[in-house]
């Protein structure tokens, strides 16, 4: 209850500041954001931290398909084996997943 109190009081006083700050202020704040988000730097950081999280996943994934083995539900294993080969079939949603 206690972080929920926090939250509430902290989400006020971010609401009343801004209205203080205006339109200007916040336009002010959304270019920058843009700039940085546009920048070399962050890019090329940003696609190696997304490239290093899915070859972690893919550890991942071969360690625990490796431990649990024969144990796993048939439709789980299908589509484990689907994804090793490379050939990622769409899921009960209709996407990829890729």
């Amino acid at each position: 209850m206690r972080y929920r109190l926090t939250f509430i009081a902290g989400a006020l006083v971010g609401f009343v500041l801004g209205a203080r700050a205006g339109r200007e202020r916040y336009e002010q704040m959304r270019e920058g954001a843009r700039k940085l988000a546009q920048n070399p730097a962050v890019r090329n950081t940003a696609e190696s931290a997304v490239q290093q999280g899915r070859t972690v996943a893919v550890k991942a994934k071969d360690t625990v398909s490796a431990k649990v083995g024969d144990r796993m539900p048939d439709a789980l294993a299908g589509k484990l084996r689907a994804g090793r080969n490379g050939s990622a079939p769409e899921d009960d949603w209709g996407t990829s997943n890729t």
